[in-house]
């Protein structure tokens, strides 16, 4: 009775094309499982989060940061653009649900208090807007060069709902120069 030979020993090479074959293929499950359920590429393509993300930057972000938290006043996030939900934007939260957010003479106010903005590249023009109370479950957004930048104050649909949002910015990794976690 004549034994059964395996496959690597019958034919090692091809036995190794498979070996390699499964390998690709397990690094690509993992890769898409993480790109789907765990972290968002992003890139910045205009100058609106200037000077803490500067423009066409490519950055990571969290899917799974507000798994079991709220977003919170500060977050940068990564979003679908509730007027076009096609497009994704990244912007900073100003206000969280039940929030009246106020803008006067440039200074942004939440709930009567003037909130301090160190990140602001440059005094904002003195437009007033609001107030605007942010509804539950959403979130009222603002880019950190307030004055270059299409955010919550000029949108139609001036909130961004909660399940739009993808995550949470965490990094910077192109350009390299600019590689690093995101204030």
């Amino acid at each position: 009775m004549e034994e059964k030979k395996s496959l690597k020993e019958r034919n090692p090479k091809l036995y190794n094309v498979l070996d390699w074959v499964k390998i690709i293929v397990v690094a690509l499950g993992v890769a898409l499982i993480i790109n789907f359920f765990v972290m968002i590429n992003s890139t910045v393509p205009s100058g609106s989060m200037e000077p803490t993300i500067m423009t066409d930057s490519r950055m990571l972000g969290l899917r799974l940061a507000y798994l079991f938290s709220e977003p919170k006043q500060g977050d940068i996030i990564i979003f679908k653009y509730p007027d076009d939900t096609t497009q994704i934007f990244v912007k900073r939260i100003i206000g969280v649900p039940g929030d009246v957010v106020e803008i006067k003479g440039g200074v942004t106010y939440v709930n009567g208090e003037a909130l301090e903005e160190p990140y602001l590249k440059e005094t904002p023009v003195a437009k007033d807007f609001g107030p605007f109370e942010v509804p539950e479950k959403c979130y009222f957004v603002m880019g950190d060069n307030r004055n270059n930048s299409r955010d919550s104050r000029y949108w139609h649909n001036k909130f961004v709902p909660k399940s739009d949002i993808l995550g949470k910015a965490l990094l910077v990794y192109w350009p390299p120069d600019e590689f690093g976690g995101i204030k």
